[in-house]
C-alpha cells in the first residue's frame, strides 16, 4: 500500500493510530511541496503536555509552519466543534493545509459534516448526573424520544446522558439535530486522504520504543511541572502516560511500572483507533510505510 499521487494544490488529510509516523509524513510533504501542517489530535491541542503527547519538536516546527498545536490551556474543555471553528480561517488562508492526527471524529466532522448541537451547560450536566445517579440508566433511556432512542447506543451511559441533556435543553431529540447536519467543509473528493495502516506487531514495537524515547526527552520533567495542579478531571489529563508518571512522582509506583502501564494503555488506545478507522474510513488511501509491512 503505497502513497497516492499528492497534488500540491489539494488539501492533504493524514490519519492513523498513535506512533504510526503520520507527523513525519506531513512534515515531509510540507517541506517538499509547501503547505502548513495542522493538528487533528484532540490531546495535542493542550499546551501543558508537549513531550508526552508527541507534539512536533521545535526542530520540526522550524522546517514548516505548524498550527493548532498546544494552543489550549490544560484546564479548558475543547470539542470537535471548536476545532472546526479554529480550523476555518486556516482553510480560508493562502497555504495548502496538511491536516494530520489520530482523532477520527475530527476527520469525520471535516469530511462528512457535524451537527451543530448546543453544548451542555454546567447546570444541565449537574442535573443529568443527579438523574442518572438517582433514577438509573433505564429511566433515562425511557425518557428519550423514540427516534433518538433507536439511533444511539442505549447501553452507553455517556451517549444516553448526552441525548437526554440535549432533549431537556432544546426540546428536540439528538436525532433531529443530527439530521440537520450541514454539508461537510472538505469532502473526500476535494482532498488527498491518507490512512496509515501498520501491522499490529510493528505498531506495538513502535509504541514501546516511543515511550522510552519520551522519557529520554524529558517526559518525567514535564510531569513534574504538571504535578502541583494535577487532577484526573482536567481535560488534558487524558494524555496517555500522564496519570502513570504523576503516580510515580508521588511514590505510588516505580518508573518501570509506570512505563509498562502507559505502554499497555497506548497499545489499547491504538487498537481502538485502528478499529474506528477501518470501520469509518473505507474511502481513504491506505498507506503502509516502507519497512513496516512485515
Amino acid at each position: 500500500m503505497t502513497l497516492p499521487q499528492i497534488a500540491p494544490d489539494r488539501p492533504v488529510l493524514i490519519a492513523g493510530p498513535t506512533a504510526s509516523g503520520k507527523s513525519a509524513l506531513a512534515l515531509r510533504i510540507a517541506r517538499d511541496q509547501g503547505g502548513v501542517v495542522v493538528n487533528a489530535d484532540a490531546i495535542q491541542v493542550y499546551a501543558n503536555w508537549r513531550i508526552l503527547t508527541a507534539r512536533p519538536s521545535p526542530e520540526d516546527e522550524a522546517q514548516a509552519r505548524h498550527l493548532l498545536y498546544g494552543h489550549v490551556p490544560g484546564d479548558a474543555p475543547y470539542s470537535v466543534g471548536q476545532w472546526l471553528r479554529d480550523l476555518e480561517p486556516i482553510l480560508q488562508g493562502p497555504d495548502r493545509p496538511i491536516i494530520v492526527g489520530g482523532t477520527g471524529l475530527y476527520f469525520s466532522a471535516l469530511t462528512e459534516g457535524l451537527a451543530d448541537i448546543p453544548a451542555t451547560t454546567p447546570e444541565m450536566r449537574a442535573r443529568a448526573d443527579a438523574e442518572l445517579r438517582e433514577r438509573g440508566l433505564a429511566a433515562m433511556v425511557e425518557a428519550l424520544d423514540a427516534e433518538s432512542r433507536a439511533r444511539i447506543d442505549t447501553a452507553n451511559p455517556m451517549r444516553v446522558q448526552r441525548a437526554w441533556e440535549v432533549l431537556q435543553m432544546t426540546g428536540r431529540g439528538i436525532a433531529a439535530w443530527q439530521d440537520d447536519t450541514p454539508p461537510p467543509r472538505l469532502p473526500l473528493d476535494r482532498v488527498t486522504p491518507i490512512l496509515f495502516d501498520l501491522p499490529k506487531e510493528v505498531l506495538n514495537t513502535r509504541i514501546a520504543a516511543r515511550f522510552q524515547a519520551m522519557l529520554e526527552q524529558g517526559a518525567l520533567d514535564e510531569a513534574r511541572a504538571n504535578e502541583p495542579g494535577w487532577s484526573p478531571a482536567l481535560p488534558s489529563a487524558k494524555a496517555i502516560g500522564a496519570a502513570e508518571l504523576i503516580a510515580h512522582l508521588r511514590g505510588e509506583m516505580t518508573l518501570d511500572k509506570a512505563a509498562e502501564r502507559a505502554t499497555i494503555a497506548t497499545r489499547q488506545f491504538a487498537k481502538r483507533q485502528r478499529t474506528w478507522f477501518r470501520a469509518r474510513m473505507s474511502g481513504w488511501h491506505r498507506y503502509t510505510p516502507e519497512g513496516a509491512a512485515a
